[in-house]
């Protein structure tokens, strides 16, 4: 047996829901209220980044994007944590492809599990205003750095899926109605099909 690829028989496939998009493209609130009501924990980079922060300090940003890599990694080991014994998982960051898609597809050798990805986007003028409003509300951790940061340089409207199987479902949030319930059912009934691909 390698992982959990031998799970008993009736055993579900373990989910792992990834909500991924740009940065203030509201993937944290989205994830907040769609992983309760799925019945799934909840794994946040930024949870994981503010807590180093907290423990390391702050200084520059290249000090953020240093402890942003160890979050990285911190996260990708509780997801394996929670393959390795069965269990599901949602998981929220700015997932790049580069550097998530092998990541992903090392889990896949080892743990049977079905990927789902909400895949946040908008229009990028409205996601650099967000970003500026958020910056300047004095409710981020100041270890981000984010008043130092010109959005309209790197934030783009959309990142492009992982290329990891599974499922993606496209979830534009320039006007940002979500309807939570019925984004939940779409996951459950992607869920209940694991051998369909769908790329909403």
């Amino acid at each position: 047996m390698v992982g959990n690829r031998a799970l008993p028989v009736g055993w579900p496939m373990p989910l792992v829901l990834i909500v991924t998009g740009p940065p203030a493209s509201g993937k944290t609130s989205l994830a907040r209220r769609l992983a309760p009501m799925l019945g799934l924990p909840l794994l946040c980079k930024d949870t994981v980044k503010e807590v180093l922060f907290e423990m390391l300090g702050w200084s520059d940003r290249a000090w953020s994007q240093r402890l942003g890599g160890a979050s990285m990694e911190v996260l990708y080991a509780f997801i394996e944590a929670h393959l390795a014994v069965g269990a599901s998982c949602a998981v929220e960051a700015n997932f790049a492809a580069q550097y998530a898609t092998p990541a992903f597809r090392r889990l896949a050798e080892r743990y049977a599990y079905l990927p789902i990805q909400v895949n946040c986007s908008a229009d990028p003028a409205v996601l650099v205003e967000r970003f500026r409003l958020r910056a300047l509300s004095g409710e981020r951790h100041p270890g981000h750095h984010d008043v130092y940061t010109k959005p309209e340089r790197t934030i783009v409207g959309r990142m492009e899926p992982l290329d990891i199987g599974g499922h993606v479902i496209e979830f534009d949030t320039t006007c940002f109605q979500v309807d939570h319930d019925a984004l939940a059912a779409r996951v459950r009934a992607l869920w209940q099909q694991p051998a369909r691909r769908s790329e909403e």
